[in-house]
């Protein structure tokens, strides 16, 4: 390696370890201020002002998909024999709510159509949920502009991750300590490695099929087979979820930044609005299935928010309730979204208009 190459390869390492170092700081103030998930929110806080300042975030991909991972494969720990007899018995309802939340998303895309001027194509992407990589792609197949259709999904995630865990927690008034839960699990070296390979070759099987989102559901969908088998897999030290929350955190933030804004132009107050009214009809929702099932109303908000799956698995772990259904919910919607975005989008474009803009 010659010297030039060092400086560089030394420069970058060093730009990581200081996006680390300021992510884990943050992290620490929102731990101090009892948020739920601090590490996530505090990570993507700092990236997201660093972006918003106009400095670069650059980080191997390879963590955002090893947090990803890492916390679907915990997640997958909840997917009991008794969990699953709980979900076969509400598998309509988590139709019916994947269902509703495309019609909600079609009813929305007309509202930010009316008040943005924008295409019917432009309208649907940005609400329907599906994620910001997801949505443009799919704008790429259908010929318009990707920068505002990203803009809009990430903010909702944002909003969803920001508004989402603090206020149930805060509602449900019975976690003192948001972090206590996950940082009081039982685990053995063993039984944490041997949960690691599992999600790693779930979600590599699916990287190597193509499927959308493989690092999340492949990794849930390996370790959810070896909760049901029995295997002796077992959950993962804190330091290592507190690691997972950090990397995800840093992606979630790092997407906020000047040119995102800039790409929105007037789209933006729109897109802000549209997405807190596709967050609060979904709520609606889901406090709907919950008079209607008996289930707690903190379980169905959380299963019904229009994307996040990680995040909401997550507050439902801390709540100690619900969290093989939160993530059941969740699925079900993406395996009913993500294969049919396509056909969904032309179905839209139906009924919004023509108009491909």
């Amino acid at each position: 390696m010659s010297g030039t190459d060092f400086r560089q390869a030394f420069g970058k390492l060093l730009h990581v370890v200081k996006v680390m170092a300021g992510a884990v700081l943050f992290g620490f103030v929102a731990k101090w201020l009892n948020f739920p998930l601090p590490w996530m929110l505090g990570a993507m806080v700092f990236t997201g002002t660093v972006r918003l300042m106009d400095f670069s975030v650059r980080v191997p991909v390879q963590t955002r998909q090893l947090g990803q991972i890492l916390i679907a494969s915990s997640v997958g720990l909840s997917f009991t024999p008794d969990a699953l007899q709980v979900m076969g018995a509400l598998a309509v309802p988590m139709a019916m709510s994947a269902i509703l939340t495309i019609l909600l998303s079609f009813g929305v895309a007309s509202i930010l159509r009316k008040l943005t001027k924008v295409g019917a194509s432009t309208a649907i992407l940005a609400t329907l949920p599906l994620g910001p990589v997801e949505s443009a792609v799919l704008a790429q197949k259908f010929g318009v502009a990707s920068g505002p259709i990203v803009f809009a999904q990430t903010t909702r995630i944002v909003f969803l991750v920001v508004l989402i865990p603090p206020v149930i927690v805060l509602l449900d008034g019975n976690v003192s300590d948001p972090v206590a839960v996950l940082r009081g699990m039982e685990w053995s070296a063993i039984g944490a490695l041997l949960l690691f390979a599992f999600g790693l070759t779930g979600a590599l099987l699916l990287k190597w099929l193509n499927a959308s989102n493989p690092f999340f559901l492949g990794a849930l969908g390996a370790a959810a087979i070896s909760a049901v088998l029995g295997l002796p897999v077992s959950a993962y030290p804190y330091l290592v979820l507190v690691t997972a929350q950090i990397f995800l955190g840093i992606w979630l933030g790092a997407a906020i930044d000047r040119d995102l804004f800039r790409k929105a132009g007037g789209f933006l107050p729109g897109s802000v609005l549209t997405s807190f009214m596709m967050i609060f009809l979904c709520a609606l929702m889901g406090l709907s299935i919950a008079f209607l099932t008996g289930q707690p109303w903190q379980v169905m908000v959380l299963a019904t928010a229009p994307g996040s799956v990680t995040e909401m698995a997550l507050t439902a772990k801390i709540l100690q309730d619900g969290l093989a259904l939160v993530t059941a919910f969740h699925i079900m919607r993406i395996f009913i979204i993500l294969p049919f975005s396509g056909l969904l989008v032309e179905q839209a474009l139906y009924l919004l208009g023509t108009d491909r803009e």
